[in-house]
């Protein structure tokens, strides 16, 4: 495992590396059907709510439906025949949408037609069942009661049958970075095509008859779109209904407060009587979102910067801003009132292109100036500066996370952030801006204290592992810790392998995905991966390391994966501050020992340590 990188360096072609997606994606959705089969729809049962099929309604509540498919579905329905008429192109599918293929039976010639049609997406996916007291438990899905009453879609034909099936389209978004004149530019020109990019899979109800799944599949192979469509009849993929269980989040809305978290409200480490300048010019401050306050800490680090006068300029990498923004806000600000601002926005954060683009445009419109991103690198680093004249002379002060500036995740995810003024820090985030904002290349400054890929993090973070395996093999101990979202980079975890054998001790909280395997002997008995999930996204990156006693901290915001350290601009910082360090210590320790977490096996399965849950292999 260790030798198989997300470049697909692991010795199989790309047509068998495609295989093995294919079966995984098959055992990923099996095994979704069966916790709502087996697991939620009996819990959600066990309260009184039910998804029920037409089939199991009274014909009271069928006649309540039928009135609101009669004023709320019908108007907003638009079929289309499908059909070789030169006027009727196959339509083209949207990704991820809901639709029906309709068989009808025209009574006057004999001949059956097939029909498309899409399921608006401004409905709700499980419409209530009306009762007299206003309770919703029962719901039934929307494509339900559209199957049954399309003969009013149908009107003058027989209505055979209607089967629900759903596209999924490569997300991938073509960018000829070397070509390109305006970055922007083409970013926003090549998200608008990617809700119609190339078909990968396709979804459709058990029972679909074989004729109307070969139709479906063989015009999206001969759309314009899939010029060499990769897609064939391995990519159907016949599930039981409902199809889309991602739909399901619409019952979280439900008022059952007995099953909500608590609200929750994080703490606000900063006295309201002093600036945060002048607190983090005594000492570095460490916040853990959302524990501590996003908007009393980082947010409220940038809105005194862009009101304080002695505040010269502002440099931040934006990545994730999300949808409302009061640091871009305050960004605005501060350029209104003449201090110099940048600001790197990396246009290819996935699935943040669109929402990135408009920021990017906004802040121009502000007269900041934006740089859009590096060719054929991400930059994913979370720091900012802020320059400010103070008595004694110049200060930065620095800003370096885990997690995006978004207000809204920092909600839900758990993120580290370092306020420091440091100057050796201050020093390095200003060689790292002036790079970024100066050259198209990734960095390349020899910097003080941090380390920044592509170039410099990887190299760094092996020489400390295998110092860890040094140290072992004279005597002195060796440890490692480290909370990761991801491990996945073959020469960290071959590091990794050596430091175990070495008799270094590892113990690595790694939430998502991780492709060393723990505990194999003579390979990694000295390796134990645990994953934590709960109410928040695990979201912060910490690495640890004993150092015969002299130990080294450092936080920021690389996974130990590939894209992390050999194709992202990353930051991570050491840690020096003692109460910082110790703080970092106790959020390792306390994920470690978790009595929830998840153990990783040799073999590539979780068991949950707590007695009480579910311990069989995920």
């Amino acid at each position: 495992t260790a030798g198989a990188t997300e470049s697909g360096e692991n010795g199989l072609s790309p047509e068998e590396q495609l295989d093995a997606v294919t079966l995984r994606v098959r055992a990923l959705l099996d095994r979704q059907a069966r916790c709502w089969r087996e697991v939620c729809r009996p819990a959600l049962a066990a309260l009184g709510i039910r998804i029920l099929r037409w089939a199991d309604l009274e014909p009271g509540d069928r006649d309540a439906l039928r009135r609101y498919f009669h004023e709320h579905i019908f108007p907003i329905l638009t079929p289309q025949a499908i059909t070789r008429a030169p006027g009727f192109p196959f339509p083209l599918i949207p990704n991820l949408r809901l639709s029906l293929a309709v068989v009808v039976h025209d009574p006057r010639t004999g001949a059956m037609h097939f029909a498309y049609l899409k399921i608006p997406e401004q409905l709700p996916r499980f419409v209530p069942v009306p009762r007299r007291d206003g309770e919703a438990r029962d719901f039934v899905p929307v494509e339900e009661i559209i199957r049954e009453n399309l003969g009013l879609v149908y009107p003058g034909r027989e209505v055979q049958s209607a089967h629900a099936f759903r596209v999924t389209r490569a997300a991938d978004l073509e960018l000829d970075e070397h070509q390109a004149v305006n970055l922007l530019q083409v970013v926003a020109e090549e998200t608008k095509r990617r809700p119609y990019g190339p078909a990968v899979r396709l979804e459709v109800e058990r029972g679909t008859p074989p004729a109307i799944r070969e139709l479906i599949l063989r015009e999206l192979q001969l759309e314009d779109a899939a010029p060499g469509s990769p897609l064939g009849p391995g990519d159907v993929y016949e599930l039981d209904p409902p199809l889309d269980l991602g739909a399901l989040h619409e019952l979280a809305r439900l008022p059952l407060p007995e099953l909500d978290y608590p609200p929750h409200h994080g703490r606000d480490p900063l006295p309201p009587d002093r600036s945060v300048f002048s607190v983090i010019a005594e000492r570095d401050l460490l916040v853990h979102h959302p524990f501590d306050s996003f908007a009393a800490t980082v947010e409220r680090l940038f809105v005194e910067a862009a009101e304080d006068p002695a505040v010269l300029a502002i440099r931040l990498t934006l990545y994730r801003a999300g949808g409302r923004s009061g640091i871009v806000d305050a960004l605005l600000r501060a350029a209104e009132r003449g201090k110099e601002v940048f600001v790197f926005v990396e246009l290819k954060a996935r699935f943040d292109e669109e929402r990135n683009v408009e920021w990017a445009r906004r802040l121009e419109r502000g007269g900041i100036r934006v740089v859009y991103g590096l060719v054929d690198l991400k930059t994913h680093a979370k720091a900012a500066l802020i320059v400010r004249r103070e008595s004694d002379g110049i200060r930065r002060y620095v800003h370096i996370g885990t997690g995006n500036y978004n207000a809204a995740t920092a909600a839900l995810y758990t993120d580290l952030g370092l306020l420091s003024a440091d100057p050796a820090l201050g020093a390095d985030l200003h060689d790292l801006f002036n790079e970024l904002s100066g050259s198209s290349q990734a960095p390349r400054t020899a910097f003080r204290r941090i380390l920044v890929s592509p170039h410099f993090l990887l190299p760094r973070l092996l020489e400390l592992i295998d110092r860890e395996a040094e140290h072992a093999r004279a005597g002195r101990g060796g440890r490692i810790r480290a909370k990761l979202n991801g491990l996945a980079d073959p020469d960290v975890i071959a590091a990794l392998y050596r430091a175990s054998a070495a008799g270094v001790e590892a113990d690595l909280v790694v939430r998502g995905v991780c492709t060393l395997r723990p505990g194999v002997a003579g390979l990694s008995d000295r390796i134990r991966v645990v994953s934590i999930l709960g109410r928040f996204l695990e979201h912060a990156r910490i690495y640890a390391f004993a150092n015969a006693g002299a130990p080294e901290y450092f936080m920021g915001s690389a996974d130990w994966r590939p894209r992390n350290l050999r194709r992202r601009v990353e930051v991570v910082t050491p840690v020096l501050d003692p109460g910082c360090r110790q703080r970092l210590d106790e959020i390792l320790e306390a994920e470690l020992s978790h009595p929830d977490a998840w153990e990783l096996r040799s073999d590539g399965s979780y068991v949950r340590r707590s007695a009480g849950a579910a311990s069989d292999g995920a």
